[in-house]
Order: structure tokens, then sequence, then C-alpha cells
């Protein structure tokens, strides 16, 4: 009997074995299409993964399900936004749910390597709301899916949340999360940790965490009947700043939650507050010695929702703080600081933030601040001042610099504001006072980045309530010498208020070379792989700025004595008769460069007027004379042009050359054209080797171009006793379709050309048209193929008909193309602006209702040289067409 018993067992147990072993290939396919189904049916997304795994094992008695490169990306007004990107999803099912494929009951969940990029806009609208709206009327739905989590876990997450209207945006880095509690109740202990290697939090222009290693440890109890999430065990820490918080959440609807929380720091040390600066806590700051007492704590008490704040207050106290690194010889001491921001009922106008004193003692040098803010939607009520001395050059000896860094200089600062911010937004300037200077003298900043050092020998600027006036600012960057001087106008509205900042600005310099900090070949594979995104132009700007430089180097093109104007509004910066002696003539170009109807792909316009350059160095110096013009890779010579083009810009700050349209004109004053292939093909079919180098004089032609091609009208060129008339299409890839009209002396022809010319007569005669062959031919040439590759075919031309005339068709299919085309963009057009304008109207209108404040958002945390360099370099590339690797074959 019991031989029996283990036989049976044993069957079973092999039975189970192998369906463990094959059930992954027998129910993947159910899985995977209820999986699907389910998506599909409930999200408005596009949703995508690369492949689904089961195991019977990696989750035992649980059945492992994992999705492999999940990606999430938004439709609508959030369309191409990537919300979710993850290496690996997976989560653990109930077995017979499994084998009956359907009903999947789900005990846990993990993410692996999460990238997520959460969006609010202005008008509240967030991109993670993607679950569609229940339709139905049935009171029971069935689902593919059920929740009954046991078990949650994200791992490595990098998460990006940024909320517009509010101003705030946070970015984390590192993060491992989890949480276990039965789900399934209605009331339950949610147990969490979290851990996170970096957090920053920006609240406008405004830093309040910075790259902060952050912990929480929080047992969270559930109430599903009410949806409360009370804390309890709340340990959380940044970097060495410990806080205990207690309280509850109360979700009411979607948008709309209760809340009562409270925060403190359990201890007094100055130390911990001190680990949350970020130049501090990245240098050796295990090593500091410190001493003074801090104080911090805070509350949230009532309703928040679209419309409503919950009152809070925040007290930050700081008493005989000190620090100093054990190997350098001064502390920085005296710190004493106090900061208390409250709000009593929720409504944003009634905050207040209160800083009754700043102070801090470098080297027995002091500095001195205090600031009152009120009533901060309405009037902006403040009164502040700052005074003080410090000598830049005593910082090293107190503060860990970067190895390499020198710093000197003198800054000095006596400044005092009172008034109404919103009296200077309209100007009455009774209503606030504003004395003051700012002052740095001999200033001196070196670093691995900077080896030329940034040099400023003075800078002087005064305070009244008009404007920040800047009387002088003399210094020096390498070789470059620069000045500048000039007023902004509103400086506080744009600080505090979000409005646009107004001013003129004049700047000269004796010499820039662009090539000691700009890349000018981005020909790299970084570059390629990773394209500079487009330099978004700030939309509260209204500036102006006049300039004078005496040289400008940039990659290969040296620019003399230029002289113009730019100006920044309207999300665009307007360039105005800029004035330039370079190529060996001269320059004057206007334009502008906008990213306010298209943000990924700016718009562009150009003209320009360019008196005697070099053919060649033109040509070797931007890429779209390349693309207009690629027969002035063979000319050499002297050129005058006028043109006017407009288009986008693409990939990398690069014009989209498919989206250039345009017109103008380019006068040869001289030149020589030699080893075109087309022409040498041509002077070898006829037999001429006098049009193998052609001396050209004023020769002038007019020009358009839209949709890739450029449309040549026709031009006459006369070489001694031969006259061409010549007329066509090119593409930017190269192609050609030109025709020429030749008139030339039968005595110019070789003798197998003169057989040819017999021949085409003989051809001409067979068709009922007879030929009279006298001293003069009249033939008509047909260049196609490419630049590189010509084709040529040649005839008699048999009627007194214009090149105009032979050209009709090809000039109206042309023109019909660039109508077509226009049409197009203005669709695109008239459609942005249209949603651009409903969507500040609905912003106003809910500022309107609601009293918010319409605060700019602040960028995320970057490399700040480098976005500078990115910048630079893609706006040079892109106004000045400066040219890429050549990929073209001749």
């Amino acid at each position: 009997m019991m031989k029996k018993i283990l036989k049976i067992t044993a069957i079973a147990l092999g039975v189970l074995l192998l369906l463990a072993f094959t059930a992954p290939f027998l129910f993947r396919k159910q899985i995977v299409a209820a999986l699907k189904s389910g998506i599909n049916q409930n999200v408005a997304a596009q949703v995508d993964f690369a492949d689904v795994s089961i195991s019977f094992f990696r989750r035992f008695p649980r059945v492992s399900v994992a999705v492999e490169n999940v990606r999430v990306v938004g439709t609508g007004n959030f369309a191409g936004d990537t919300l979710l990107q993850a290496g690996r999803a997976e989560a653990a099912l109930n077995f017979w749910s499994v084998v009956k494929g359907s009903d999947f009951r789900i005990h846990s969940v993990q993410l692996d390597d999460p990238r997520i990029n959460a969006i609010v806009h202005k008008d509240g609208t967030a991109n993670w709301d993607i679950a569609l709206p229940d339709t139905s009327t049935n009171t029971v739905q069935p689902t593919a899916f059920s929740l009954v989590l046991e078990r949650y876990a994200v791992r490595n997450a990098d998460i990006r949340y940024t909320d517009e209207g509010a101003g705030i945006s946070t970015h984390l880095r590192g993060l491992d999360h989890e949480g276990s509690g039965d789900f399934t109740s209605d009331l339950f202990t949610l147990k969490t940790k979290t851990r996170a290697g970096a957090i920053t939090v920006r609240y406008g222009a405004v830093p309040w965490l910075s790259e902060v290693k952050t912990t929480l440890d929080a047992d969270i109890e559930i109430d599903n009947k009410t949806n409360t999430y009370k804390l309890q065990n709340t340990r959380v820490s940044l970097n060495d700043l410990q806080l205990e918080t207690a309280g509850f959440v109360q979700l009411v609807n979607d948008s709309t939650y209760k809340m009562d929380l409270a925060f403190k720091a359990p201890n007094t040390a100055f130390r911990e507050l001190l680990s949350l600066i970020p130049a501090l806590y990245q240098k050796e700051f295990e090593k500091i010695k410190t001493s003074g007492t801090a104080k911090f704590d805070g509350f949230l008490k009532g309703t928040y929702s679209a419309t409503q704040l919950p009152a809070f207050a925040v007290n930050l106290d700081v008493a005989n703080g000190s620090f100093q690194y054990p190997d350098l010889p001064r502390p920085v001491k005296d710190i004493n600081f106090s900061l208390h921001a409250n709000n009593p009922d929720g409504v944003p106008d009634n905050t207040v933030v209160n800083i009754p004193k700043a102070h801090l003692e470098f080297d027995g040098e002091a500095f001195d601040g205090r600031l009152a803010l009120q009533r901060p939607l309405t009037a902006m009520l403040i009164d502040a001042a700052l005074k003080g001395r410090l000598d830049l050059g005593k910082l090293a000896g107190m503060v860990k610099l970067d190895a390499g860094t020198k710093l000197a200089g003198i800054l000095g600062a006596d400044v005092q504001l009172k008034g109404s911010v919103a009296a200077l937004q309209q100007k009455r300037y009774d209503g606030f006072t504003a004395a003051g200077n700012l002052s740095l003298a001999n200033f001196l900043y070196s670093s691995k980045d900077y080896p030329d050092a940034v040099q400023l020998q003075t800078v002087q600027a005064a305070f009244t309530p008009r404007a920040l006036n800047v009387s002088q600012v003399v210094g020096q960057y390498g070789a470059s010498h620069f000045t500048a001087s000039g007023a902004l106008d509103n400086i506080l509205a744009y600080a505090l208020k979000g409005q646009a900042l107004t001013g003129a600005l004049q700047f000269h310099a004796d010499k820039l070379d662009l090539n000691r900090f700009l890349a000018v070949a981005p020909d790299s594979a970084a570059a390629k792989a990773n394209p500079a995104g487009p330099f978004l132009v700030p939309a509260n700007l209204d500036l102006a700025l006049t300039s004078a430089v005496d040289e400008v180097l940039y990659d290969k093109v040296d620019l003399k004595n230029v002289s113009g104007r730019l100006a920044v509004r309207n999300e665009t910066v307007y360039l105005q008769d800029l004035r330039a002696n370079a190529l060996d003539g001269t320059m004057r170009i206007s334009g502008s460069y906008s990213t306010l109807l298209d943000k990924k792909r700016p718009d562009i316009a150009l003209t320009y007027d360019v008196q005697g350059l070099d053919v060649q160095k033109t040509f070797l110096a931007f890429n779209t004379v390349q693309r207009l013009m690629p027969i002035a890779r063979f000319m050499g010579g002297r050129l005058t042009s006028q043109m006017s083009v407009s288009g986008k810009l693409g990939d990398g700050m690069m014009p989209d050359m498919a989206s250039l349209s345009g017109k103008g004109n380019l006068l040869l004053l001289e030149g020589v054209l030699q080893k075109f292939a087309p022409v040498d093909k041509l002077a070898s079919m006829l037999q001429i080797n006098s049009l193998q180098n052609i001396s050209l004089k004023e020769v002038k032609n007019y020009f358009e171009f839209a949709n890739g091609k450029v449309l040549v009208k026709p031009f006459t060129v006369k070489l001694s006793d031969m006259e061409i008339e010549a007329g066509g299409l090119h593409g930017f890839d190269q192609s050609m379709d030109y025709v020429l009209n030749m008139k030339m002396p039968r005595a110019k022809l070789g003798a197998g050309a003169n057989n040819v010319v017999n021949n085409l007569a003989s051809q001409a005669a067979s068709r009922g048209v007879p030929v009279k062959l006298g001293d003069m031919v009249n033939l008509k040439v047909n260049m196609g193929g490419t630049v590189s590759k010509p084709q040529i075919k040649t005839a008699l031309k048999e009627s007194a008909a214009s090149l105009a005339d032979d050209l009709k068709v090809q000039a109206t299919a042309f023109v019909q193309s660039k109508v077509d085309s226009a049409k197009s963009t203005l669709r695109d057009s008239v459609k942005a602006t249209k949603d651009a304008l409903l969507h500040s109207a609905k912003n106003e209108v809910i500022k309107g209702l609601t009293g918010q404040k319409d605060t700019a958002v602040g960028a995320a945390p970057t490399d700040v040289r480098k976005k500078a360099e990115n910048t630079g370099k893609a706006l040079l590339n892109g106004l000045f067409g400066k040219k890429q690797k050549d990929t073209t074959q001749h």
C-alpha cells in the first residue's frame, strides 16, 4: 500500500513539476492578451512593452508575471511626453487565476528602474490622469484583474514632478520605496520604507532642497471607509537633519484633501541644519567643526484643493552658529538667523513671511539682512535691507572650493527697499522707497571649467524706485576686454511677482573668440545621439541689448566691426540690423528666433544683405549656402546677395532644411568656374574646351526655395562669342533639373560635335521639322542627375520660344507646391496661436477666481555652464547656418 501511495505521490509531483516548467508557455498567451486588453480598455495613453515573462518559481507559491521595457506616453495636451519608462514591472498572481486564464488576482507588485515624469499644467490637468471614465450602466463590472495586494516595491526610481500652477518642481534620484500591508482590509497599517539618493525641490526660482539624501520610514494607518491616512512611528532624515512628523491626510475627492500635520526637529544642533547646504555637505562635511543651536518646526492644517490652501506655519531659528574645516585657518561664525512664515486661514494673500534678522561674519567682516513680506498676491508689501562687505579672497580660508578654483574681489552691499511692489507695477514711484548700492571690485574667478579666468575690475549698480541702474561694468575674459551699462526697470516685480523684466543694456568688447568656449563641430557620437534641445526663450522678458564688438571669431569666420541690437519679448529673440565686415565683404542681417508657438521646433526668420563676399570662403562657412548654391564649391570670385528665409530649427538646433522657404537674388561680381562636373561633361560632349574654365562677370539671377527645392529663374551668361541662357530646379539633395539655351558659332564645335549637330538636324527633318543650319547653332540642353553625376541631353532648339516658356510647367509645379506648404503651415500656426490664446485666457480666468499667483516655474537643476555652452552653440549654428560634417560625395 505504501509503495502505491509513494508511486502516486511521485507521479503527482512529476506532473506538477512538468506543469511548472511548461505553464509559462501554455498560459503566456492568455495573460498577455488579458494584460493588453485590460490596459487598452482603461487608459487614455500609448502603452507599450517589449515582452512578458512568466515564472512559477520566482515568487512561489505565486505566479510571477513580468513585463519588460514598459513605456507610457501621453496623448492630447501631453502628446509626446513620456509619463513612465521602466526596465521591468513584475506582479505576483494567484496560481488558480492563472490556470483559469481570467479574474487574475494580484498579490504583490514591483517596479524596477522606473523613470517617471509627472506634470501638472497651470489649468490643473495632470499627465497621470489617464484612466478612462466608466461609462457602463452595470452595477457590477467584470474585470480582468483584481488587487489583493500584500506588498509593493519600487527600485532605483528617477522621478520628476512639475506643478506649473504652483511653481513647484521636484526631482528624486535613486529612490527605493516599499510598502506592505493587508490592502483588502478596510482598516490596516501600511509599513513603508523609503530611501532617496538625492532630492531637489524648487519653488519658483528658489531651491528649497538641493541634492538632499533622504530617508523616510513610516507606519501609515489607512481607513479605506473614510479615505484617511494617519501617520504613526514616522522617522524622516534630510542629510543629517532628523524630523518627527505626526497627523493625518484625508482624501475628500480626486483634487481635495483635508490635513492636519505637524513636524519638528527633535535635536537642536546647528550642524544638522547646516547639512542641507549642498556646497558644504558635499565637501568633507564629516570633518567640519560646528557649534550653535537650531530650532525647526511647523504645521499644515485645513483643506488643500485647486482653490484653497491649508493654514500653515514654518519656524526656523539659528543662534550663535559657526563652522570651520579643521585644515582651514578661519571659521564662519556668529550665524544668527530667524524665519517665520505663516498663514492663519488658507487664503494665499494672507501669507506673511518675516526674517527679522540674518547675520554672519567672515573673518571679522559682517553681513546683515532682514525681510518682511505681506499681501503677496495683491499689494506685495515688502520691507527689506542688506548691508555688508566681503573679501571673496578670504573665502578659500573658510570654505572648501573645488580643486583648481581661484576667487578674489571685494563685494559690497548697502540696500534698503520698502513699499508696495503693486505701486511699482502701476508706476506710482512715490509709493515705494528704494535706495542703496551694490559694488564689486577686482573680482577674479578661475576654475577647471574657466581656466582663462573671469575678471571684473569694476561693477557699480544703484537702486532707485524706477530701476536698478548699472552704471559701469568693466571686465575681461581671456583675451576679451568688455564694458557694459544700462538699467533694469522692474526687477522687484520680476523677482517677486513673475512679471516681465524690462530694461535696456549696452555692451562693447574688443574681441570675442567664441571658439574658446563653444564647440563648433557637433560631430561627436554623443552629440548626435543626444542633440542639443532648443533654447526656450523666457516668457517674462522684455529686454533690449545694443552691442558692438570690434572682432568676433567663430570657427573659420572672422567678423570685424560687429554691431547691432537684440530685443527679447513675447518668447522671441529679435536680431535687429546686425552689421559686420566678414569674408572679404560686408554683412547686414535681421531676423527672429521664436519658441512662442512651438517649444520643440523653434521658428526662425532671417533677411540678409551681403556685399562683395568671397565665394569660396562663404561656401565653406555656411551650410545653407552649400544647399542653395552647390555650384559655389567650384567657383572663385566675389558675390553680392539679398535673401529672406523662414522655417524651423530641428535636432541639435540646426535648420530643418525641408521646412525652409524664401527668395532672393545673387550677383556674381566676378569669378571663375572650374571643375564643375555638369559643365565639364557638356564641354566634353560639344568639344568646347573653353567651357571647362569660364570667366564670369556681373551675372545676376533670382531664386526661390521651398520644400527642399530651389527654383532658379532664367538668367543669361555671355562668354565672348557664345550666349547661354539657363534656369531650372535643383534640390537640397544635390539633384538637378536644368534647361540651357545655347547660341554658339559652329566654328567653336569640334569635328565630333559638328557630326552630333548634323545628326540632330537630320532627326528633326525626319519629324517634318526642317532645320537650316547656319554659322550659329541654337542648342537646347537638359541637365539632370546630380551635381556629382550629371546626365546631359542635347537637342536643336526648333522654335523661338523663350526659356521661361520651356520652364513654365516646372515653375507652375514649384509655385503650387509652395502654396500647399504655406497653407499647411498657416493652418498649424493658426491652431497653435488659438491654443495658446485659449490656454492663456483659461489661466487668467482661473487666476481671477482663485487668486493664484502667476509664478514662473523654476528649471530643473542642471550644470549651468554646460547648458549655457549648449545653448550658445546651438543658437549660433542655427541662426548662422554653421555647416556640419559634409557627407556629400563629389
